[in-house]
């Protein structure tokens, strides 16, 4: 998704193993958003980005089982992170507040779930330029309403209804990024958009609290 290294877990403390493997996934990924934004992402095949990668094409889907994952290879990491923010929330904290917290955090680490960076038009052409990475981008936000919900049910049984909380949640999410975005292409810094962005945030959460509460 980006030339940044994925984010999700601590690579320093990971065994040398894993961290080569996740270099290696990375460096694949890189080279194929490198060709994804010069060429095109249905112009480009899997095997001429394991050729650019020094791999067999088999490696490639050793990483990523579909095409479209080398571009938006933060998939993963969205389904975890979003879903570890409930799983491993303190007891005393609910689902929406740990949501919350981590919204901001990311948005604080400028990470690029939070919101959109400067490369942000570049990356989003290209995916705006792609059917088959429009319908991944799709798939990406059910699967992270549907490991949301489960994590939800699982670790909050209380919960009036876990799949419409997961579903709102990622609806607002959504929205909130959207709307920055649009700013964001229409030529305002991404930067320059951070306060209005936590407010949104914010705002978003608060209004999810007040229709997902029992009274």
């Amino acid at each position: 998704m980006s030339e940044n290294e994925s984010g999700y877990g601590n690579a320093a403390e990971l065994p040398l193993r894993e961290r080569k493997k996740r270099a290696t996934r990375q460096r694949i990924s890189n080279v194929a958003s490198a060709l994804f934004r010069e060429r095109g992402f249905e112009q480009v095949s899997v095997a001429e980005v394991a050729r650019a990668a020094e791999v067999s094409t088999m490696t490639v889907f050793n990483y990523f089982p579909r095409k479209e994952d080398l571009f938006l290879d933060r998939i993963p990491e969205a389904v975890e992170v979003f879903s570890g923010a409930v799983r491993h929330r303190a007891p005393d904290e609910t689902p929406l507040a740990a949501l919350r917290r981590l919204a901001l955090e990311l948005l604080d680490r400028r990470h690029p779930l939070a919101g959109p960076d400067r490369g942000f038009p570049d990356f989003w052409e290209v995916v705006a330029d792609s059917p088959a990475l429009r319908a991944r981008g799709r798939e990406a936000l059910e699967e992270i309403e549907n490991a949301l919900a489960e994590s939800i049910a699982e670790t909050a049984p209380d919960t009036l209804d876990p799949a419409l909380t997961a579903a709102l949640t990622v609806a607002a999410y959504r929205t909130v990024y959207v709307t920055t975005a649009r700013r964001v292409f229409a030529g305002e810094p991404a930067e320059s958009l951070v306060d209005d962005h936590r407010a949104r945030v914010c705002a978003a959460f608060d209004a999810l609290e007040r229709a997902l509460t029992p009274a």
